[in-house]
């Protein structure tokens, strides 16, 4: 009799334990939070998008007004097109708002950042971000940096 409500007790210890990592793995991929409910959409191209994902965060000073719904790639202008979704309740976007691609802290995830211009007219459903800037790839920067110092180098021995 004793061990068998030891292996009930172990058995509700996993059980709990499954419950609770089901739980942090829903809340770490922003499941819970996904939703096109109340929305209006609009697109962005942009050079590149560095690892932006689907569902990313689309932030305005900060605060998060939309996900991104999809990313596609457009054959004609050889860019990335970036559809996002919009919460209604931020319907007063102005038209000339710029869309750039950021990264959370140093490696974190990249979200797309909305900054707001001065137009009278806002972005409507279907509308399209004139202005974007592409995210910062770290490789192209080293590399860059890198010819930099080696031209640097080479202006030097010349002397």
């Amino acid at each position: 009799m004793q061990s068998r409500s030891v292996e009930v007790w172990v058995g509700l210890f996993v059980a709990l334990g499954l419950a609770a990592l089901a739980f942090l793995s829903v809340r770490a991929s922003n499941l819970a939070e996904y939703s096109d409910g109340d929305a209006y959409t609009v697109v962005a191209r942009f050079d590149n998008i560095g690892s932006l994902r689907v569902r990313a965060p689309v932030t305005v000073a900060g605060v998060r007004v939309g996900r991104v719904s999809g990313i596609d790639f457009d054959k004609q202008q050889f860019k990335a097109v970036v559809r996002m979704a919009i919460a209604s309740r931020y319907d007063n976007l102005p038209q000339d708002t710029v869309a750039s691609i950021r990264t959370a802290g140093l490696i974190g995830e990249q979200f797309v950042g909305l900054d707001p211009g001065g137009a009278p007219d806002a972005l409507k459903d279907g509308d399209e971000i004139e202005i974007t800037q592409s995210a910062l790839v770290i490789e192209q920067l080293i590399g860059q940096f890198l010819y930099g110092q080696a031209a640097k180098g080479d202006k030097e021995g010349d002397k």
